[in-house]
């Protein structure tokens, strides 16, 4: 048995100042009914690095249905992982029991023939739990009962050194599930962080195992990935363990025009800008900048063999999509958008009449706007596009009717003047 590193209060930063009053709610009344309660992963990771946290999500050796009977706001969810979520409101906090190992248990835990855990609901104490968990910096446990820390995976001295160490053989780990291939990532680039040595060493040997993911769970990873504001950092990790592949392979064959790739990054800067900013963002526009160099090379292929461009376009659309949610899924509400964002492009060419005046008030404007100017920055665009429409955007109605129907100006000058003669 392997004895924790117990921090005590006056060593380390941790406030309860700093925790979500729900989540202290949920800790005392565990600890209360004569359960332990601790506050685990990346919430205890971020506040010991001064970090806001995204999420409290909370550890306990209470099963799921004795959580149940103490919270009136509480609901089970899952099959892979049974775990408790109490509602205050919108927000939910996250109670998970203690689990154990799974080799020689019941048969309630269950592995594929690849190593991959299918069903893992075998409950333990807190000295099994932490063997479970993915990386040693978020197997740290914060102890509502004396406020201490508690580590047994050296957590603390990885902290310090900044790296990301999976706990256990890294090959099982990996093997148990391949996306911890995707978390490695993510917490890379988010945190600034290296990844161990041994830990790296068999992504690029497992990266395959990322085929066996379903699409929709991959769905939600990209999104983790591309929408937490270092999308830019998460693409160039992504390359270089080789794991982009697993996600977009159709934007892989096109990142080696160089175009193409400035094209995709300038579009995940305005990302990261956008979710920095606190702006809005839709997944929608993430899908339809990286499947775009497959839309227009299909496009172009159609037109050259006489499709008229409206139909090319719209074969080679549906056919990157289709390519694509064989990988990742789309939902059908954002593949819409996609759709639109695509089609507007060609609007932009229009800068008179009904037609210019309409697209100003089109829902997914705005969207097909940033696209086409990111495709303006890269190069693709080779006029004032982007200029034009955005000084459109800021005159007033009247200026804008002289802009779009310089015609009509013109004979209603000619009817003043002849009124005047």
């Amino acid at each position: 048995m392997t004895v924790a590193t117990i921090i005590p209060r006056a060593e380390h930063c941790i406030s309860r100042d700093n925790i979500d009053d729900n989540a202290l709610k949920v800790l005392y009344r565990l600890h209360k009914a004569g359960f332990r309660a601790l506050l685990v992963g990346g919430g205890v990771r971020d506040l010991l690095m001064n970090h806001v946290p995204k999420d409290f999500d909370i550890a306990t050796d209470a099963h799921p249905e004795q959580v149940k009977k103490l919270f009136s706001n509480c609901r089970l969810i899952g099959r892979r992982f049974r775990l408790a979520h109490i509602f205050f409101g919108r927000e939910i906090v996250e109670v998970a029991t203690f689990r154990a190992g799974y080799e020689g248990q019941t048969s309630d835990s269950l592995q594929d023939d690849a190593g991959r855990i299918l069903r893992d609901n075998v409950y333990g104490d807190i000295e099994d739990d932490v063997w479970r968990r993915d990386f040693t910096i978020n197997a740290l446990y914060y102890d509502i009962a004396d406020f201490s820390v508690v580590d047994y995976t050296g957590a603390m001295e990885d902290l310090k050194k900044q790296q990301l160490k999976l706990i256990g053989d890294p090959e099982t780990r990996y093997r148990e599930d391949p996306v911890r291939m995707l978390r490695a990532i993510r917490f890379a680039a988010k945190l600034g962080f290296s990844i161990h040595q041994a830990s790296e060493k068999y992504i690029y040997e497992l990266g395959h195992l990322l085929r066996d993911i379903p699409p929709a769970r991959l769905y939600e990873e990209v999104l983790k990935l591309f929408h937490s504001g270092y999308a830019l950092t998460c693409l160039g990790l992504l390359q270089k363990y080789q794991l982009f592949q697993y996600l977009f392979p159709q934007a892989g064959e096109h990142l080696e025009d160089s175009q193409f790739e400035e094209f995709i990054r300038y579009a995940l800067e305005s990302t990261d800008a956008r979710v920095n900013e606190g702006k809005p963002i839709t997944p929608a526009f993430l899908f339809a900048a990286m499947l775009w160099g497959t839309v227009t090379k299909l496009r172009d292929q159609y037109v050259e063999e006489d499709m008229p461009l409206s139909l090319a376009m719209q074969h080679a659309m549906s056919i990157a999509i289709k390519a694509q949610v064989s990988h990742t899924s789309i939902p059908r509400r954002f593949s819409m958008v996609m759709r639109d964002i695509w089609h507007l492009q060609y609007r932009f060419n229009h800068r008179n009449g009904r037609r210019a005046k309409s697209l100003l008030t089109h829902p997914k404007f705005r969207a097909a706007y940033d696209f086409m100017c990111i495709r303006n920055k890269a190069g693709e665009l080779q006029d004032d596009s982007c200029e034009w429409w955005t000084r459109l955007q800021v005159m007033s109605s009247d200026q804008q009717e002289k802009i779009l129907n310089p015609s009509r100006n013109s004979q209603t000058k000619k009817k003043t003047l002849k009124k005047k003669i």
